[in-house]
């Protein structure tokens, strides 16, 4: 069943139209428009500081139930639409963050609606299926199609609920691997089986999967003990003794300080290299490398192609399987499918793992890595079959309307917007840098940086950061160039203030 144009906005009624929105007209562009005229602004308007009074109150209700420090401010999402979010008080937001980077096609996107509103889909709605064990019929041609979108070299997929879900997964399946090949045969012994009871050897072998300084992939304990980006991640939680290699410091751009970004990053080869030898020596063998392509909660930091394709070799050289974390990079923010694709590997990772902007989460991987046995990597419905209705029609618009270049094109806006504003105004902002529209720029230290996101917050921009300094980009796919300047306009207005004296 199609949906009108008339029901649509019903769905998503407009905002009020009493509003008299900030005259922040910047022309568009004349590329093709990707939603319809009614979801797009002229800029953000504001009503109340952000938060403002009814999201206070909300929050002092909501309080009374469960922690609230991390909640910045409620939403109405029925009127928010496109790049623009509207939260409780009508303060209407243009919104570079797109709920943590997990909006791919921005708020209430037609194609989605009609996705939801299809008869042809509620029973997925209405009987939630247990996916691992009664699929329904279409299950193959679903999971066909999210192959169609795979990395090179993979024709394996396992869906799952979120990012840490499809991380924890994949390092089962590390282990799984590297057990099978060090007995020989997919099947447990019987010993392992009876031992594994106990937490002993050889059933519950010592091996680790070694991470980064910096990375993030998940909350979880295992995730956790492969996580290093934030103390709150990780505090009074009982974490494996698992191996922490140091993630390259780089400057940016990478090629203009390309010598000294090859020396750092031949000091963290040869590190990971040593901590592979250190831990296989006593008995805890590296069975895994995780690596994200851009270190999204450390503070969006990446190293060169060179850098991950040496990587690759190592952890080849090690017999170490090589999980590529896509979480917060892959579906098509970086200007690619998939942010590893860039690096020209000579042999594609072992397992890509993804979630975010795909949806829902998961896991690609080849052919050695998949499990004998039935339950071995599973949950109850393999994330949520509701997500893989919305993940089709996200997909969908993808190809459709060309949203990869979409944001290579947006992106440059953005990246060079961000180049050119550290150039004017060097005692704010430094170290501008990114793939595609996934991008960051980094204030003198946290102080600084989180008052610039307040200050954003209040002139209209809903925006994050990350690690200790840095303001991190993560635009819906549809964030076209003039939103980009449009952030870029009011970025700048909220830098020179904070140079002002009294600031």
């Amino acid at each position: 069943m199609s949906i009108s144009m008339a029901a649509l906005k019903q769905l998503v009624p407009r905002t009020n139209t009493l509003w008299k929105p900030v005259v922040r007209c910047v022309s568009q562009s004349s590329h093709q428009k990707l939603l319809p005229e009614d979801y797009d602004y002229d800029g953000p308007h504001l009503v109340t500081q952000v938060p403002g009074p009814r999201s206070k109150m909300l929050l002092e209700s909501l309080d009374t139930i469960q922690n609230t420090e991390a909640v910045q401010f409620f939403c109405d999402f029925k009127k928010s639409r496109g790049n623009w979010l509207v939260d409780a008080d009508g303060n209407r937001l243009l919104d570079v963050y797109s709920q943590i980077a997990s909006l791919p096609l921005g708020y209430n996107h037609p194609a989605i609606v009609s996705a939801l509103a299809d008869e042809n889909n509620l029973s997925t709605f209405a009987n939630r299926p247990a996916l691992g064990v009664l699929p329904p019929v279409d299950f193959p041609d679903t999971l066909q199609k999210l192959l169609l979108v795979a990395p090179p070299g993979f024709s394996q997929v396992q869906t799952m609920a979120c990012g840490t879900c499809a991380n924890e997964n994949a390092y089962k399946a590390v282990f799984f691997w590297y057990r099978a090949r060090q007995r020989g045969s997919l099947i447990p012994t019987e010993e392992e089986l009876e031992s594994c009871m106990r937490h002993e050897a050889p059933g519950s072998p010592n091996l680790t999967i070694l991470g980064f300084k910096g990375g993030f992939h998940g909350r979880t304990i295992g995730c956790a003990s492969s996580s290093h980006a934030a103390p709150l991640h990780k505090v009074d939680l009982p974490v494996l003794d698992w191996p922490i290699a140091p993630f390259p410091v780089t400057k940016y751009p990478l090629d203009v300080y390309a010598q000294e970004n090859r020396q750092e990053e031949e000091r963290c080869l040869d590190k990971a290299f040593q901590l592979m030898q250190e831990y296989k020596n006593k008995g805890r063998p590296v069975a895994g490398v995780v690596v994200e392509p851009i270190q999204s909660e450390g503070g969006d930091r990446h190293a060169s192609n060179s850098f991950f394709r040496q990587l690759r070799k190592i952890a080849k050289e090690n017999e170490s399987a090589f999980i590529v974390d896509e979480v917060q990079t892959g579906a098509g923010l970086t200007g690619k499918m998939w942010a590893h694709e860039y690096w020209g590997l000579e042999e594609s990772p072992d397992i890509v793992t993804f979630s975010k902007k795909m949806v829902i989460g998961g896991l690609y991987f080849k052919e050695d890595f998949r499990p004998k046995g039935p339950f071995r990597i599973m949950n109850t419905w393999l994330g949520d079959p509701a997500k893989l209705v919305i993940l089709e029609a996200v997909l969908s618009v993808i190809h459709q309307d060309r949203l990869i270049d979409n944001m290579t094109e947006t992106g440059q806006v953005i990246l060079q917007g961000l180049e050119k504003l550290q150039d004017k105004h060097a005692e704010v902002l430094s170290n501008a840098r990114g793939r595609g529209a996934f991008c960051a720029v980094d204030f003198p230290n946290t102080l600084t940086r989180d008052k610039a996101v307040a200050a954003l917050r209040n002139k209209g921009v809903q925006c994050a950061g990350c690690g200790a300094r840095s303001l991190r980009i993560r635009p819906a796919l549809i964030f076209q160039p003039h939103h980009a300047r449009m952030f870029l306009d009011i970025l700048e207005e909220t830098t020179l203030e904070m140079k002002a004296p009294d600031a």
